[in-house]
Formats: structure tokens, C-alpha cells, sequence
């Protein structure tokens, strides 16, 4: 019997996965494997945790999804601790598998870790086997190879718009043939080095991991409420659940894939109309494809304080009185502390909130902009490696941005944003009265 491996990463889900699909159709047993990796709860040299409460617990739900959604095709998630490339090899050694297929990886450590994997599996004579399947158009597919990329997104985007197809998605498969599956053991939150947390009652969704909540939330934003509609009137919004469209927390896991969404919002339009709204969602779907590009193209530069640009900043020499203020939103300008209180709080922050606490970090502060993306990375629930760091080096003026430099004026922006000042009483007036 051809028994395989399928060791799942940021790919959560069991429709329009194409790793899963492949271990199914071409061996006759499949062993689904998650690998809680030590690296991804450790501190980094900024000082934070790899990986911080609100995103651990929305990792261990997506888990107990996804093995839900395994034993009721007949399998289930085996969940293994420790160092991939050392616990992968034990499983494929106990149940003789030929082949380990996995999800492929652009940035630096993820990279470092599937040849790790690699290397040990090859001493077993087992292959791993990569797919690409994070994006909404495949690799192979651009109208240029990755090193010739343009680092201006206008470019890509007319270019690969006009010239790429987007490939049609994977069906969810109807049975699954695996050996038993242990049941499902996963460690608390105290025992990854990490506090619980509730979400403050403030934040603008309850977020909850796994597919089955992803496809729930892309049936509200569509079909129930049709916010998909007005998503580019009020996607700067800052309140509410609906003001855009949330899924970026499922998409960071991986519970739901860019294509799925693509085609619901194909369905979505046959059934209501297209209009501009339905069109930025795809717009924004493709940013998203272009900065994990750009961490393919360029890897390890989008960690470096001189970026893709080797430009060198002369920040400040570090102070962390100013980085916790910052942090703990104390830094006396009343947009940048509202939207800190809500990342510290909840785990997220609108996209408008993100731009200026970037900005007032790199510009206001002087201060080295690794330190704000190493601080998003700990505490966003819906943290992506690509889209992070790609953001910060671009408000950083080392990125992509042609201009080199985006400066945010941010009274003016509370005044364009937050008018009637809801947004910041909403944040700063509890948290003066909890104080």
C-alpha cells in the first residue's frame, strides 16, 4: 500500500486544497499532520513573541476544525510538538510512507525549515513534495518570471490582470482512507509559554479559527448582507464588523484560499451585479499575492532594516520608553493610542489604523520599523509573514512604494476618518475609566 504524509502549515482547510488533493488521488492511505513548531512560539531579537495569545488561540481552533472536518471523511489531524524536521521523520518512519506533500514556502525561515525537512526525509527515501496554494494566481501562471517581477504593484497588477488566468478551485474531497488517527491532543495556551486572553467586548468581530467559521463569514459578508456591494465606500471604516470584509485572519491560516473567495464573488455577481466594491476585493486579494511575490523575489531583504531598496534610514538610537508607549497606546497623539489599544486588546486593527501607527512609528518616532512588524507579528491574529513585513518596508520607504516615502499627516486623517471622534471615545474613554 502507497501511504503518504500530507503535513499541513498555513493551509487549514479541506476544500481548494491542493495538497490534500493530490496525497488522496495518487496514494492509497493518507496521514494528515499538523507540527505545533517550537521556533513559532519563541521571542525574537525585537523582543516579542513569534506568536502571541490572540493568534495561538485562533490557531488551536482552526485545528479542532480542521479535525473535525478529517474524521467526518474518515481520517483525522494527527498533532505532533516540536521541530518539523525532527517529528515529520518519526511519522513517516511509523507508518512506512513513501511521500510527505506539503504546502510550498517563500520567506526566509519557512524556507530554512521545509529544507531541514526535506534533508531528513531524503535519509528515509521519502520525497517532499511542494504545491503552491496561497494565492489567487498561481506562480507559474504570472506573464513573467518572479526575478523580473516589477517592484512597482501598478505594473504587476495591469500586467497580470490583463494577460493571467486565475485556476479554478479544488473540490473538497468525499472520503479520506487513513490508518487510525489519534484523537486530538493539543496544548493549552500556558503550556506554548502564552497568557489566555479573552477579546475585548469593544473589537470589532469575535474572530473564531477553522474553515467552517471562514465559509460562514464569506456567507454573511456576501449573501446575507450583501456588504460585499459598498465594500470600497466603506472599507477605511473603523467600527463594526462590516465596514470590509474580515477574512484576513481565515486567509493567514490558511482555513479559507483566495480562489474559494474568488469564486463565490463570481457567484456573488452572477446573482446581484459586479461593481467596483466586488472588483477592489479581488484588487486587494491581489496585493496580497503580490507581497508574498515579492518575499519570493526578494527573500531575506524584506527582513533587513535597509529593505528591497538598500536604503539606509538613520533611526534613532532605541528607545524603549517610546516603543511602549507606543505600544501600550501612550503615546499622547489620540488615533495612533485608540488604534494601539485595539491591536493590544483584540488582536486587530482596521487597514486605515495600521497605516498610521506605522507611519507614526517610522516618522514621527524615527524609530527602526523591524520593531513594528516584529510587534504586529506577536500580537495580529491575522499576521501573514508576506503581507506584514511587505507592508512595514513599504511604510518604511524601503518597500515597494515608487515613492519612497509615505508620510501620514495623522490629525488630518483622524479628521478625514473619525470625524465625530466614535472611534477614539470608543477606545480611549473605557480604557480611561478602566485605568
Amino acid at each position: 500500500m502507497k501511504t503518504a504524509v500530507v503535513w499541513f502549515k498555513t493551509d487549514l482547510r479541506i476544500t481548494d486544497n491542493e495538497t490534500l488533493m493530490k496525497a488522496i488521488s495518487q496514494n492509497d492511505r493518507v496521514i494528515p499532520v499538523y507540527c505545533i513548531d517550537e521556533a513559532h512560539f519563541k521571542t525574537t531579537p525585537f523582543g516579542f513573541k513569534k506568536t502571541g495569545c490572540f493568534r495561538a488561540q485562533f490557531l488551536l481552533e482552526s485545528l479542532i476544525d480542521l479535525d473535525r472536518n478529517l474524521r467526518e471523511l474518515g481520517s483525522g489531524l494527527h498533532v505532533v510538538n516540536g521541530k518539523p524536521e525532527k517529528e515529520l521523520p518519526k511519522i513517516v518512519t511509523k507508518y512506512k510512507a513513501h511521500r510527505v506533500y506539503a504546502k510550498r514556502e517563500v520567506a526566509f525561515e519557512e524556507k530554512q525549515t521545509e529544507s531541514l525537512v526535506q534533508a531528513e526525509l531524503w535519509k528515509l527515501h521519502c520525497e517532499l513534495e511542494t504545491f503552491s496554494t496561497s494565492t489567487l494566481y498561481h506562480a507559474e501562471d504570472l506573464p513573467f518570471s518572479i526575478k523580473d517581477i516589477p517592484d512597482v504593484f501598478t505594473d504587476f497588477r495591469r500586467k497580470t490582470e490583463k494577460e493571467a488566468p486565475i485556476r479554478n478551485t479544488f473540490d473538497k474531497p468525499t472520503r479520506i482512507y487513513s490508518p487510525e488517527i489519534p484523537l486530538l491532543n493539543l496544548p493549552t495556551l500556558s503550556a506554548l509559554g502564552l497568557k489566555s486572553a479573552a477579546i475585548d467586548s469593544r473589537a470589532v468581530l469575535q474572530f473564531k479559527g477553522g474553515e467552517s467559521e471562514a465559509i460562514k463569514r464569506l456567507k454573511h459578508y456576501f449573501f446575507e448582507t450583501k456588504a460585499i456591494s459598498r465594500y470600497k465606500e466603506t472599507r477605511n471604516g473603523m467600527i463594526g464588523a462590516d465596514y470590509s470584509s474580515k477574512f484576513s485572519a481565515w486567509l493567514a491560516l490558511g482555513c479559507i484560499s483566495p480562489r474559494f473567495i474568488y469564486q463565490e464573488l463570481k457567484k456573488y455577481e452572477t446573482q446581484f451585479g459586479a461593481n467596483e466594491s466586488t472588483y477592489w476585493l479581488v484588487f486587494e486579494l491581489l496585493w496580497r499575492d503580490y507581497f508574498r511575490f515579492m518575499m519570493k523575489k526578494h527573500q531575506s531583504k524584506l527582513f533587513q532594516k535597509s529593505g528591497i531598496r538598500n536604503k539606509e534610514l538613520a533611526t534613532e538610537k532605541t528607545d524603549w520608553k517610546l516603543l511602549e508607549r507606543w505600544i501600550n497606546g501612550q503615546t499622547g497623539n489620540d488615533f495612533v493610542d485608540a488604534n494601539m489599544l485595539e491591536l493590544k486588546l483584540t488582536g486587530f486593527m482596521s487597514n486605515r489604523g495600521r497605516q498610521n501607527v506605522a507611519s507614526y512609528l517610522c516618522n514621527d518616532l524615527n524609530f527602526d520599523w523591524r520593531y513594528g512588524a516584529a510587534y504586529f507579528e506577536q500580537q495580529l491574529i491575522d499576521y501573514d509573514v508576506c503581507s506584514n513585513w511587505g507592508n512595514w518596508a513599504y511604510l518604511a520607504g524601503v518597500g515597494n512604494d515608487p515613492r519612497g516615502n509615505r508620510y501620514f499627516n495623522i490629525e488630518k486623517q483622524a479628521t478625514d476618518y473619525d470625524k465625530n471622534k466614535v472611534f477614539r471615545n470608543l477606545w480611549l474613554n473605557q480604557w480611561q475609566a478602566d485605568s
